[in-house]
């Protein structure tokens, strides 16, 4: 049976806003289970690179039923600190047969 591991996620929550009315965020990491972890083709690679300028690093398979906020945030596993690439793809978790319906790309973050 296939089985995922736990990540940090970084959420930002918005509390207040600055006297320019710009928002101001708390941040706070919390664990996301069973997400699996592999690598990106080499197509996934090339593409991204060539678009933005970006290299994708690893895709994660996120669970269903997640609803959190992927776009433009942080995430850590394997003692180091990614960053997310574009917007997730998700399927329709009815006609996938497994745990997970989205795919996030992370580049390294230093």
């Amino acid at each position: 049976m296939i089985k995922g591991m736990t990540i940090k996620l970084l959420v930002k929550t918005q509390t207040d806003v600055d006297p320019f009315n710009r928002p101001i965020y708390s941040e706070q990491w919390i664990d996301i289970d069973n997400v699996l972890v592999g690598q990106p083709t080499t197509d996934e690679i090339e593409s991204e690179r060539i678009i933005s300028g970006k290299i994708v690093s690893y895709v994660l398979a996120i669970p269903k039923g997640d609803a959190n906020n992927w776009v433009d945030t942080e995430v850590e596993f394997f003692g180091q600190r990614f960053r997310t690439i574009g917007f997730p793809t998700q399927g329709i978790g009815a006609n996938i047969p497994l745990k997970w319906n989205k795919k996030v790309r992370v580049e390294a973050y230093v």
